[in-house]
């Protein structure tokens, strides 16, 4: 990982020291991209340098330095970053892995249902959303999984999140926002978010409609894990 800094050297010239939300001994010489705070995702393949930092964990685990461009639009790493770093090092340890991806986005659909009281519910949400595509529960065999609600850039949100993340791939911040996670790509993980955001549209659609569609039973559920060799705890009983 440490050839991004070699990479973007040419590109991100202007280097800081800082103190990283906490310290990962474990992953020192470490490289990651960060956005920036206020960036947003769409504007990162337009601008990279203007929107993303480059930060190479010290060896002392409990620094960095940043790799930003003079050009950027931003003062420092988006605010969720203590909570980015926390699954990186967690994952990163428990897998092995020598790349690890986080994307973190505010989910119009799934993040309205988690104002809901009966989709604050695990196993009701995931019943619910993963009904409506035979994709779904293939792509997210785990389910999606939901925390209760912390404030934002908090140490409780940052725990129950690498928590959550050790068992799903895809989890819910309610009432704010959702994390997926990937240490295939950035793009897998995206795919990942948008298959559970779908999901939740379908659900939104048919609550508008006054719930008179059925999404797929439980028995065709299975019968697609099955099919495909998924394992999946979710579907145990009639929705």
């Amino acid at each position: 990982m440490t050839n991004l800094v070699d990479i973007f050297s040419s590109r991100l010239v202007w280097v800081r020291k800082i103190k990283l939300p906490q310290a990962v001994p474990e992953l020192a010489g470490a490289t990651f991209l960060v956005s920036g705070s206020g960036r947003r995702l769409r504007e990162i393949i337009d601008e990279p340098t203007a929107n993303i930092v480059c930060l190479l964990v010290n060896e002392d685990g409990r620094t960095g330095k940043y790799y930003t461009s003079y050009y950027r639009r931003f003062e420092r790493v988006t605010s969720e970053f203590n909570s980015h770093l926390a699954v990186h090092s967690d994952q990163i340890l428990s897998s092995g892995t020598n790349f690890h991806t986080v994307i973190h986005a505010q989910s119009i659909h799934l993040i309205y249902l988690s104002h809901i009281p009966r989709y604050q519910d695990e196993q009701y949400l995931n019943t619910h959303l993963l009904r409506w595509q035979p994709e779904t529960i293939v792509n997210l065999p785990e389910g999606i999984g939901l925390i209760p609600f912390r404030i934002p850039g908090s140490p409780d949100l940052m725990a129950g999140n690498v928590e959550s993340l050790r068992n799903h791939r895809v989890v819910i911040w309610p009432k704010h926002g959702a994390m997926a996670r990937s240490n295939v790509s950035v793009k897998h993980a995206a795919d990942r978010m948008e298959y559970a955001e779908t999901a939740a549209k379908y659900e939104c659609l048919n609550l508008c409609v006054g719930e008179i569609g059925e999404g797929l039973s439980v028995d065709e559920v299975r019968a697609i894990c099955t099919t495909f060799n998924v394992q999946q705890s979710i579907f145990k009983r009639q929705l």
